[in-house]
């Protein structure tokens, strides 16, 4: 086999176990002032290009309004993009109209961060599992229970949860609830916003080892939303860091956290809290509040709160760098 023969087969495998892939997606949200008349835009998102490969756990991270989830939301379509291209399962899903995509968008589902907004507080349990069946299924009211009651079995919870109202089962049980809805369709791809936010430790754990159980069992591929690096560390197999609406570092997770390359990564990590004491926070040095998005510095992004910033870092927006095996970095001064 000659050598362009290879790189054609390795191309041609790599397109098979990409599920999801984004070119230039942005999501741009209007600035008015009190007439209500335009005056900029906030880039939540803004020119992302990614790949997420079959099977694995790809965790988006960064501080709190850096536009993890406005980015979850625009792949799911509760946001419209405002350009860029989306394709799912070899579908370009970007621009399709509700009814077209519904069959799709089946199999790309969203796990919300409050696992009580996906369930209607006046419905009980059993008649929340049963709607996404209803909706985008034929199945009869017999195959939907039976389903129902399969799915409930597989994230751990008793069939007699199907007559309780959500309020009253806790908020692990709240978060497995939405997952049993979610899976009721057999979905391929689950994006997940802070999926352990306001859980005790132990519960934790125990949703933890039920998204890995889950991902064996359904062959599910995540795009895992979080600010918890440690949780993150442990469960993702790649990950994305980013910073006010752009991805700054990417790549397998292993390497991002032991050798971070970008100025901003570098900063997050210093942060992370160690087991058996308190982290020295003398690398510690990113300070201040984040630029605001409706009012970008120009250049790169960063260049207000980096140390090592360079006058010419005003100039041009870097771009995701690949000079090294299994990492992507947006700073032409990383070494």
């Amino acid at each position: 086999m000659t050598t362009e023969t290879q790189d054609t087969a390795t191309e041609n495998t790599a397109k098979e176990d990409t599920v999801l892939s984004i070119a230039g997606l942005r999501k741009y949200f209007p600035v008015r002032n009190a007439w209500k008349r335009r005056i900029g835009w906030l880039k939540a998102v803004d020119d992302i290009s990614l790949e997420v490969r079959r099977g694995e756990v790809l965790g988006i991270v960064g501080e709190s309004g850096c536009g993890k989830s406005t980015l979850g939301k625009t792949l799911m379509g509760i946001h419209p993009p405002s350009g860029g291209q989306i394709v799912f399962e070899g579908n370009d899903i970007t621009n399709m109209k509700p009814g077209a995509s519904r069959g799709l968008r089946s199999s790309l589902q969203y796990s919300y961060q409050d696992p009580g907004a996906s369930l209607d507080p006046r419905w009980k349990i059993g008649r929340s599992l049963h709607e996404p069946l209803e909706i985008h299924t034929q199945l009869s009211r017999e195959e939907r229970d039976k389903r129902v009651r399969s799915i409930l079995k597989s994230v751990g919870l008793p069939e007699g949860h199907l007559d309780h109202y959500p309020h009253e089962i806790s908020g692990g049980q709240q978060r497995r609830v939405g997952l049993a809805r979610i899976l009721t369709l057999h979905p391929s791809v689950i994006i997940l916003d802070e999926p352990t936010s306001g859980l005790d430790v132990s519960v934790q754990a125990t949703i933890l080892n039920l998204f890995s159980d889950l991902r064996q069992e359904f062959n599910l591929t995540y795009l895992f939303i979080s600010h918890d690096l440690s949780v993150v560390r442990m469960i993702c197999d790649r990950i994305a860091v980013m910073y006010l609406g752009k991805i700054v570092e990417i790549g397998d997770t292993e390497t991002v956290f032991s050798n971070p390359r970008h100025p901003y990564t570098q900063s997050l990590l210093a942060a992370v809290p160690i087991i058996g004491g308190r982290r020295v926070t003398d690398n510690f040095w990113l300070q201040g509040e984040p630029p605001n998005p409706g009012d970008l510095p120009s250049g790169c992004r960063f260049r207000t709160r980096c140390p090592n910033v360079r006058p010419e870092c005003a100039d041009k927006e870097p771009e995701l760098r690949s000079d090294w095996e299994g990492q992507e970095v947006a700073c032409p001064y990383a070494e």
